[in-house]
């Protein structure tokens, strides 16, 4: 009795379940070879395509008939054992060098000129229905990129919904990888050490692993979570209609760090005012010493400029305490606010005109930009790298546009400036000491000192409230308070 090899194959788990499984093709071979009286020896399974080289059990099976340790293999059907010519190629010399190769699903006899020409007429049909399905596949999943879908899994931070549906965010995972791009972008954590942080905060992945450096350096260049699609293989980029996670500043942002344009150096001490005041003789950062149970901050530069913590605690006490609108000040500021805002969403309306009109100017640039790439003017290259270039700058216009359209009104910030103003003295007062170096930052530009006398400059508009208080403190005069209200709205409507 002759012994024979069989060879079984699918190209996917998926085609197992829904075409022809592995187990009907070995039932197929073994009524064959029960019918033929032949022996199988060994079974070779295998779920790659047959359309590339490189399957591994159908070489190994080559490989073994080659040494001559059989008489031959049985085969399901011709397009189970290649689709690519390179490989029934092989299979040819296999027949050449007079091994026994039979088709279950065939009735061929592959040692008669006949046989062999239908065999090869066969295997063709096969290789060029693998490239037309491959030409389908290829238009289908670049429709889908043009359409903005991405058809490939969601990457982390995403999940799926479906063919023909954008990815959204994980309510889980989004908000820890914008927090990578957020820490990453300060300059004060390397990749291993920003991945050691973010597993600490919970960021696994899909397989329940911690983050690793080298799928977090990943993530940190993938466009994707900025709204862009770039095909890795070939560099092309597309736009999604997927929500972003972080905003394309920041994506770039992360990129100028990694490309050494942008650093910011980080330094970390223990006393409450530390990197916050600055020697106003030769504007380096004053250091923080404990000496004798109190703490001075000292200009190493200049001699005598040192101040203990407390004057400038005192300081900045008088500071918040100056920022509170007395009752009638604060009805003032709603009456001029309501004039105010009809102008306001003039100004809005106007300014989302201008970002509109520069997006349909961006969209006339792609078009002349494909049309020289297919009139041969430039070369694909060249196109790629200026269609990203377009395309993150279009997505920033978008997210403009998004901003004006979601801008606060006049009221709005008015509200948010009385919160901070009617609350700063307390907050101060009361606060961790976090609390209150956020404080200071979102009010101040920095602290200062020359030689003994400490100063504060408080950012617009909250110097010109504490000049105007300081200025007309214990004199009550109705007119000068509302057109000095009226000017701060201005300011409330000028700021960006």
């Amino acid at each position: 009795m002759k012994r024979f090899y069989a060879y079984i194959r699918v190209s996917t788990v998926k085609q197992g379940e829904h075409g022809i499984s592995l187990q009907e093709q070995r039932s197929a071979i073994e009524v064959y070879a029960q019918r033929q009286d032949l022996a199988i020896v060994e079974w070779f399974e295998e779920m790659e395509t047959a359309a590339k080289r490189g399957r591994p059990m159908f070489s190994k099976m080559l490989a073994q008939l080659r040494r001559g340790q059989v008489d031959g293999v049985i085969i399901h059907k011709i397009d189970r054992s290649a689709r690519n010519l390179k490989d029934w190629s092989d299979i040819g010399e296999l027949i050449d060098q007079g091994i026994d190769v039979r088709f279950a699903h065939e009735s061929l006899d592959m040692q008669s000129r006949g046989g062999r020409l239908t065999a090869d007429i066969q295997a063709v049909i096969a290789a060029d229905y693998i490239r037309n399905l491959r030409d389908e596949v290829k238009k289908g999943f670049y429709g889908r990129l043009k359409q903005g879908f991405y058809p490939l899994p969601a990457p982390l931070g995403y999940l799926d919904q479906g063919k023909a549906k954008a990815k959204i965010p994980d309510p889980i995972r989004a908000p820890l990888i914008r927090q990578a791009f957020e820490i990453y972008a300060t300059g004060s954590h390397t990749v291993e050490a920003l991945a050691v942080e973010l597993t600490r905060r919970g960021l696994r992945t899909r397989d329940d692993e911690p983050i690793g450096a080298s799928a977090l350096f990943k993530i940190l260049h993938r466009p994707f979570y900025a709204g862009l699609i770039r095909i890795e293989r070939t560099g092309e980029m597309f736009q999604g209609v997927h929500e972003p996670i972080v905003p394309m500043a920041l994506y770039r942002r992360v990129q100028d760090v990694f490309d050494g344009r942008a650093f910011v150096r980080t330094q970390k001490h223990e006393f409450l005012f530390r990197r916050l005041i600055l020697c106003r003789g030769c504007d380096r950062v004053l250091v923080g010493e404990r000496q004798k149970g109190h703490i001075y901050y000292r200009c190493h530069r200049c001699p005598g400029t040192s101040l203990r913590e407390c004057y400038f605690d005192e300081m900045l006490h008088r500071t918040f305490n100056l920022l509170r609108f007395t009752d009638e000040e604060v009805g003032d500021l709603g009456d001029e606010a309501g004039k105010l805002q009809a102008d306001t969403l003039r100004a809005y309306t106007e300014r989302k005109k201008a970002l509109m009109l520069a997006q349909h100017k961006i969209d006339e640039r792609l078009t002349r930009l494909t049309d020289a790439l297919l009139d041969g003017l430039l070369d694909k290259d060249a196109y790629e790298i200026r269609r990203g270039q377009l395309l993150s700058d279009r997505i920033e216009i978008i997210e403009e546009v998004n901003r004006v359209g979601q801008s606060a009104t006049i009221q709005d910030r008015l509200s948010k400036l009385l919160e901070l103003t009617q609350t700063a003295y307390l907050l101060y007062e009361t606060g961790s000491p976090d609390e209150k170096r956020d404080l200071i930052k979102s009010v101040s530009s920095n602290l200062s000192l020359q030689v003994k006398y400490p100063a504060i400059a408080l950012r617009s508009p909250y110097q010109e409230i504490v000049n105007w208080h300081r200025l007309y403190a214990g004199e009550p005069s109705r007119d000068r308070a509302r057109t000095f209200l009226k000017k701060l709205l201005e300011m409330l409507r000028g700021d960006e």
